[in-house]
């Protein structure tokens, strides 16, 4: 099966260009396709001295974040015949094996889309339940979040199997059979970051196609070098928390009063955040 990867580049050549020259001789990848999301750094210019028969790289023509940058790479694949596509942070680490079992999960008719265990600082992601209005409100009260957290994860003892089905994957690496994410339009390109995985887990469910983990595998992230160089704390907090809204408005139904209650404890949230940082500031 033929099988591409997109690699989404924003101001941080250095870091894609270690994860090119990681898989860049990978026979189980067919085409990787760097998209540099409209960076300020040069970093087209340097990344497209890797251009070769399998490595194109290509830019969007404005950065409007995640989803959008990563779309641009998957239309751009619409002619090039891609039975698997594999979406990748450029802060991964992973092994050929890896990938070489992820096509073979999706051989099976049953998966549309298959991730391998992410360890993040020590964190084992291994994939999380569609939230519902209880676990976002949770979730933007100071000292709760933790508690959403521990509703939308699955028991320990729900992987004692090989493959294990999930609501949602992380968006920092994962496979999918191509003609099943074109078929749900790829990624909704109205959230900047964040809210991408919840999504897309949404569009999946809704549209009966599956989403598995492999808990036989695993690849290593080295948890938003891009983001962090980017955006501070409290820019992304407010990314965050513009896209959870978009998700529950969009994907939950909420209604306005809903809507409202969601606002008010993340001003409230972002309020005690600010001063937080504020006063560690001044120490």
């Amino acid at each position: 099966m033929k099988t591409a990867i997109i690699i989404l580049n924003y101001n941080d050549y250095e870091t894609t260009s270690n994860m090119l020259n990681n898989i860049r001789n990978y026979k189980s990848i067919d085409l990787i396709v760097v998209v540099d999301n409209k960076s300020i750094d040069d970093s087209y210019n340097k990344l497209k001295k890797f251009e070769n028969n399998k490595i194109k790289v290509i830019q969007s023509d404005e950065n409007k974040g995640y989803a959008y940058g990563n779309n641009y790479g998957l239309n751009y694949l619409k002619d090039k015949n891609i039975d698997y596509v594999i979406i990748s942070n450029p802060d991964i680490i992973v092994e050929e094996n890896v990938i070489i079992k992820l096509k073979e999960d999706l051989n099976n008719k049953d998966i549309t889309l298959v991730a391998p265990i992410i360890i993040e600082n020590n964190h084992l992601s291994r994939g999380w339940k569609l939230p519902k209005f209880r676990e976002d409100l949770i979730s933007n009260i100071n000292y709760f979040h933790k508690y959403s957290d521990k509703l939308l994860s699955y028991k320990e003892e729900y992987y004692d199997k090989e493959l294990v089905k999930v609501d949602v994957v992380s968006g920092c690496f994962f496979a999918i059979k191509y003609n099943d994410f074109k078929t749900i339009n790829f990624f909704d390109s109205n959230t900047f970051l964040y809210y991408e995985e919840n999504i897309l887990g949404s569009k999946l469910k809704k549209c009966n196609l599956n989403s598995f983990i492999d808990v036989t595998i695993n690849v290593k992230h080295n948890v938003s070098v891009s983001v962090n160089k980017s955006l501070n704390s409290l820019k992304k907090f407010k990314i965050l928390k513009n896209s959870q809204i978009y998700y529950e408005k969009e994907y939950n139904n909420l209604n306005i009063l809903g809507i409202i209650l969601l606002r008010i404890t993340y001003y409230i949230s972002y309020f005690i955040s600010f001063l937080m940082i504020k006063l560690s500031r001044r120490k």
